[in-house]
């Protein structure tokens, strides 16, 4: 199974910190991923929460709605910008990785897994 699938469940967990203080909100301003998450199930879902997102529209998908003219329904929006902006996302992840510790996640508990992708984290800030 890829990661697409896991997208909402995942996305249900999440909770998002206010600037203002108080009660952590459950819907991000917006939503960058990469062609693997552009499902019709997905797209659907952020829509109806009303969630801005920046997935890229595969070739075949694109290709495809082309195909099938007027009942193609129109053309995803795509800020080419904000997608160019995941990769510092990526490059942390990948770097965070570098550390086998959490690379392999050996750690049984979340809280123990948490520590440890936050002094993993520091490291890196101080490395800078």
């Amino acid at each position: 199974m890829g990661d697409a699938p896991q997208l909402i469940p995942v996305r249900e967990r999440i909770h998002v910190g206010r600037l203002s203080g108080g009660r952590p909100g459950t819907w991000p301003e917006h939503l960058g991923g990469d062609k693997a998450y552009s499902s019709r199930r997905n797209r659907r879902y952020l829509r109806r929460r009303q969630i801005n997102h920046t997935i890229p529209e595969p070739k075949s998908q694109r290709a495809n709605r082309q195909r099938r003219g007027s009942k193609g329904r129109r053309p995803t929006g795509f800020d080419r910008t904000a997608y160019n902006r995941r990769n510092a996302v990526e490059r942390t992840v990948n770097a965070l990785k570098n550390f086998r510790v959490v690379a392999t996640r050996f750690d049984k508990r979340v809280y123990v897994f948490q520590g440890t992708v936050t002094v993993a984290a520091i490291r890196l800030w101080l490395r800078g």
